[in-house]
């Protein structure tokens, strides 16, 4: 198992509404905001990476319609996750 899949894991396990859950909102935001925190570390240091920018803002505008959709759906849940996760309530 490489290392992006322990990661991915972990997350997984710290997020999981139940034993089986890989797929709700709370974990797919949780993997994005890790892949988004990465990707953001990588531009700072290559600034002229303009393909991996435009990754990002892919990532970062999937990650904001999963964060609108958790919010319509239960905004208990969307107020516990962008607490724990450190991001602005939109």
């Amino acid at each position: 198992m490489s290392k992006v899949e322990e990661r991915k894991d972990t997350i997984i396990k710290k997020y999981k509404l139940h034993t089986e859950d890989t797929g709700s909102p709370e974990v797919q935001i949780a993997i994005f905001s890790e892949k988004i925190e990465e990707l953001a570390s990588h531009l700072r240091k290559n600034k002229k990476d303009h393909h991996s920018r435009r990754g990002l803002l892919g990532m970062v505008s999937k990650r904001k319609r999963l964060l609108t959709y958790l919010k319509k759906q239960d905004e208990k849940r969307f107020k516990t996750l962008t607490k724990k996760l450190g991001l602005k309530q939109v």
